[in-house]
């Protein structure tokens, strides 16, 4: 969904606000229980490695964020006000191993909109503008900030419900299961229910980038779909957001459904070689969905199994051909 406007900030403020498809308590789970922080927190790319979370007035929030590029980022907090499922305040201080760091006071405010719905703000509130502005340019703290409320818009879903899951393992190097799902040349040759066909219209394989295609059935059918690439991870992982589309890569139903099909999909995609075989597992959710959207997924499993099984008899023919 597109990013709300944050509420207005002070000089010496940054603001961040998004508004999650899912329960206050389940938001609250997710923000203040170690095991799942850990699988959000922080920009993309980034990982966190939580070395003490104890989650009280007075307790200490430790942590390491290591970037893309093996950077660590030592963070300290310690908790001085939580109101449970409402808000959250600590005073933080971390930055760069032997590099500069920053100092701020955070309020996380968790705001019910409706009975599946939650509002969550972050206000990191600095001594200064300057020390607030010195943080938006050497850490990127804006931009950061927003991609850690997307990041968590993505994790919400696991815990909303069981992911549909399906692997399967092909006598092939990952590199080459690799190039044939994120070469154009390959990719519109396969993907796909089988007895598909599909003409693929545009691949952009970066993060934010959009792949849009078009599937032809038996019956001479035509329905699109798009994907928008989250994470890009060579040549082990691809998350994208999926749904079906129309010619001019707009977002639309499901065109043959007569129930609410979630109009967006959580799409994970691993690659995992072992001996020169390769297991390809697709995890797949609805992405801020509705209670029915939920319902009609739970319904779908058989479908979704016939239709993953029949893409993955097409990739299984297609990486043997000579």
């Amino acid at each position: 969904m597109p990013r709300e406007t944050p509420p207005t900030a002070a000089p010496n403020e940054i603001v961040m606000s998004r508004v999650f498809h899912a329960p206050r308590d389940l938001v609250w789970r997710a923000w203040t229980e170690p095991q799942h922080v850990a699988r959000w927190w922080g920009p993309r790319g980034f990982r966190s490695e939580t070395k003490q979370m104890d989650f009280r007035v007075g307790g200490v929030w430790q942590h390491v964020m290591v970037g893309p590029d093996g950077v660590r980022y030592p963070n300290k907090s310690i908790f001085k006000d939580i109101v449970p499922q409402e808000r959250v305040v600590y005073s933080h201080g971390g930055g760069r191993e032997d590099g500069p760091g920053a100092t701020f006071t955070a309020t996380w405010t968790f705001e019910v909109v409706d009975a599946a719905r939650t509002r969550l703000t972050g206000r990191l509130t600095f001594r200064d503008a300057a020390a607030r502005d010195f943080v938006a340019k050497e850490f990127g703290a804006i931009e950061g900030g927003q991609q850690t409320l997307e990041r968590l818009s993505e994790y919400l879903p696991a815990l909303q419900g069981p992911a549909f899951v399906i692997s399967r393992e092909f006598n092939v190097p990952r590199e080459t299961l690799w190039q044939v799902w994120t070469e154009p040349a390959h990719f519109g040759r396969w993907f796909g229910p089988k007895g598909f066909v599909t003409n693929l219209v545009k691949m952009d394989l970066r993060p934010g980038g959009l792949t849009h295609y078009n599937i032809q059935s038996p019956d001479g059918k035509v329905m699109w779909g798009r994907a928008v690439y989250r994470e890009v991870v060579p040549p082990s992982r691809l998350v994208w957001i999926n749904s079906f589309s129309d010619p001019e890569g707009g977002i639309t139903r499901h065109p043959l459904n007569p129930d609410p099909w979630p109009l967006q999909m959580l799409t994970e995609i691993t690659f995992a070689e072992s001996a020169g075989r390769t297991t390809v597992t697709v995890n797949w959710l609805p992405y801020e969905a509705s209670e029915v959207e939920w319902q009609t997924f739970e319904k779908g499993r058989e479908g979704m199994k016939g239709g993953w099984g029949g893409t993955f008899d097409q990739l299984a023919a297609y990486v043997v051909k000579p």
